[in-house]
């Protein structure tokens, strides 16, 4: 740890004696103790002395349950109680920014949060932030570069604030496990604060690299003492760490289903997918297993209710993706399991740290998969972008009359919108572009692309995920490894996981359960929607579409056998479907199981067996979209499905020279429109067969290859056509 001398404060500093009486008078009514009976930590007393009576920058790296919000909320009420400013904090998550709302209530500190969530309420809040009757401010690091809060609100709360906190504060470095290009708009912040404002930061995972780091950007501004930074030991005695390696997703959902009542309390199911979470999660309630699954694709007001059902234990687990990683925060929290692997050790740490905080025993179990490294490479593959592409996007923003928005930039570029997004986030604090009111404008001042730091941020992220193998396979105490990846001088064996204990889980589970298990995952067959409004932007592009798709050029809802991205049918499609996999017939599993997707589509609703609700009529033909990599697989599902099915296989739509599917949809479609043709006597074929056809493909990533041919199918003729893949990405 490394103390610097203070630096000079605005007002006289209150005699230490008096100032520590008063701090920790607060903490007991933070913590609801009687006065007398609760004392701050030594380095929490050190951040408080340093924010409160010399009005320093501090950088708090401690485990996670150690009291960081401790810290911030006792400085602010004894700032405040000296006429400072309120409190900002930047906080990530709006579950973490409902715990804290409620935290600071309990110690008789106002706070309001400005979010995503909550836009009617931002005049009211400003309104009290200026009538002095709030005492902290939680903002997401979103909020700082929104134009209207960035011009309008932000400059009255730099130059009225007195405490500013930045929490999670690993976000703010790109060689943090959760880097968010949000963040770094903070740096900026911390330069136009007025001299003696202190500033606190605070994490549980950082390393020494990203310690030095957020340490250096703490002290920005001329004549700025080095920062504070107070990092103590990572160890959580409370936690029993173990991993059990099982033979496949069956046995793994298997050992959910027959343990998850055995584990202490409620707890925390982590995976690392969406599609995972809500397989699971079904499942387990099919069993009658009590739990929720909690994903960043439901809705605020559902995320909440989930929450609110396992803090007060109305349910037993949460099935959660990473949208719940540092959201949460449940003291009695009893277990957490991680189904699949994170990509790294210091992400596992922070993720496994929600549990045991106020309990003396929780249980930590790491349940991997043959797919996470699949996964692990998908996000990876989301990295800052080539340079040609970054200079692309420069070249439009320089050219453009007026401020550009996400959907009319990305046709122009070829980049997704999220990763466009994120791009753009950095070049902003690169200060090459600024974001505007109606878009994005370029400013004109040079960039330089930094390949070199790009690249060794990516090999620290490979570094990463070796480290994650290890930590599955080794041998030695599980806690000490985790802290060593925190370079936490003091780890040593815990003495408690399942290496340093011999004691591990059983991996026995009953036939039967597994059967069960298995049959859910072998359960064929997920909608596939159909494309119904053209991307925006198309016409600056050369393809003049745009609005609805007409009904009679749409395709209809389709099937595909399974989702990439699942732990069932998942994990059987990704070798057969992923680069260099090679090319060759449909196995005949594969085949079966598209016949059991093509049954049951039928029968249901929609369908066209006899006495299926809203019946439509029968497909007539089989037509298969061309495919450069996989033409063997695709043509002999195609006419395996005709064969069975008692149709007659049409033909293949020629792609030409279709770019490849991560185009965003505007180039995809661009793309598609000059490509798509009727392979020969194609045409005729579809006009003689009068009626809905089956189009097959291999995969659907962005949906655009199917709306092209079926828009060009229903041109030459066909009736409705439906869609049937073997996969959707995602």
């Amino acid at each position: 740890m490394q103390q610097q001398s203070a630096g000079s404060a605005p007002h006289p500093a209150p005699e230490p004696t008096d100032l520590r009486s008063a701090a920790d008078a607060v903490l007991a009514r933070l913590v609801g103790a009687p006065d007398g009976t609760s004392r701050l930590r030594e380095d929490q007393w050190r951040a408080i002395e340093a924010l409160v009576a010399g009005r320093r920058r501090a950088l708090v790296v401690q485990r996670t349950g150690w009291g960081k919000s401790a810290v911030y909320f006792v400085a602010t009420a004894l700032l405040r109680e000296r006429g400072s400013g309120p409190t900002v904090i930047v906080s990530p998550l709006l579950a973490l920014m409902r715990n804290q709302i409620g935290a600071a209530a309990a110690a008789g500190i106002r706070a309001r949060s400005i979010n995503s969530a909550n836009t009617e309420e931002w005049e009211a809040v400003q309104q009290d932030i200026a009538a002095g009757q709030v005492d902290v401010l939680l903002v997401s690091p979103e909020r700082l570069n929104n134009p209207d809060f960035r011009d309008r609100v932000l400059p009255r709360l730099a130059a009225a604030t007195g405490l500013l906190v930045v929490d999670e504060a690993h976000c703010i470095s790109d060689w943090g496990h959760d880097f968010r290009p949000d963040y770094r708009r903070l740096r900026t912040l911390l330069a136009e604060l007025p001299a003696g404002v202190p500033v606190l930061a605070t994490t549980a995972t950082a390393n020494a690299r990203v310690t030095a780091d957020i340490a250096d950007q703490l002290g920005t501004g001329e004549g700025m003492a080095e920062a504070l930074v107070l990092r103590g030991p990572l160890d959580r005695e409370s936690l029993r760490l173990s991993v059990l390696r099982l033979p496949d997703a069956a046995h793994r959902l298997a050992w959910l289903d027959e343990n998850l009542g055995r584990l202490p309390g409620s707890g925390i199911i982590y995976t690392l997918t969406v599609a995972a979470a809500e397989e699971v999660s079904a499942h387990l309630t099919a069993r009658g297993h009590h739990v929720v699954a909690y994903t960043g694709r439901m809705e605020n007001a559902d995320r909440q209710a989930a929450e609110d059902d396992l803090l007060a234990n109305r349910v037993k687990a949460l099935v959660a993706t990473s949208a719940l990683g540092m959201g949460f925060d449940k003291p009695d929290l009893g277990f957490v399991v991680h189904l699949g692997s994170p990509s790294s050790p210091i992400s596992y740490y922070q993720q496994v740290g929600r549990a045991g905080r106020g309990v003396e025993h929780a249980e930590v179990l790491l349940l991997p998969g043959p797919e996470d490294e699949a996964i692990w490479r998908y996000f990876a593959s989301l990295a800052f972008p080539p340079e040609e592409q970054v200079r692309r996007t420069l070249d439009v923003l320089a050219s453009a009359d007026r401020p550009l928005s996400l959907p009319a930039l990305e046709p122009r570029v070829d980049l997704r919108r999220s990763r466009l997004e994120m791009m753009l986030k950095v070049l902003d604090v690169d200060g090459a572009v600024r974001r505007e009111r109606g878009g994005w404008t370029s400013t004109g001042s040079p960039w330089h692309y930094d390949a070199e730091r790009y690249a060794q941020v990516a090999r620290q992220r490979q570094a990463e995920q070796q480290a994650m193998r290890d930590y599955v396979s080794g041998e030695g105490c599980r806690m000490e490894f985790l802290r060593r990846a925190l370079d936490d001088e003091d780890a040593g064996p815990c003495g408690r996981c399942d290496n340093c204990t011999g004691n591990g889980y059983a991996a026995d589970v009953m036939p039967a359960t597994v059967e069960a298990a298995r049959g859910e995952l072998a359960r064929p067959g997920l909608p596939v929607e159909p494309r119904r409004m053209w991307p925006t932007g198309l016409p600056a592009t050369g393809v003049d579409l745009k609005g609805r798709i007409p009904a009679g050029e749409q395709a209809a809802p389709g099937r595909a056998l399974g989702r990439l991205s699942d732990i069932g049918w998942g994990n059987r499609l990704r070798p057969l479907l992923s680069p260099g996999s090679g090319d060759g017939p449909v196995p005949d599993d594969i085949l079966n199981a598209v016949i059991t997707v093509l049954t049951d589509w039928a029968k249901g609703p929609g369908g066209w067996a006899p006495g299926a609700p809203e019946r439509r009529a029968r497909p007539v033909g089989v037509v298969s979209v061309g495919s450069h990599t996989r033409p063997r697989l695709v043509g002999s599902l195609a006419e395996g499905v005709a064969a069975v099915g008692r149709m007659p296989f049409l033909g293949t739509i020629d792609t030409g020279t279709a770019t490849p599917a991560r185009s965003n949809s505007a180039r995809r479609v661009h793309a598609l429109s000059g490509s798509l043709g009727l392979g020969p006597g194609l045409a005729e074929a579809v006009k003689d067969a009068d009626g809905p056809l089956l189009l097959v493909d291999d995969y659907t990533d962005s949906g655009w290859t199917l709306a092209l041919a079926a828009r060009l199918l229903r041109a030459t003729g066909s009736g409705e056509v439906l869609p049937l893949v073997l996969a959707v990405q995602g």
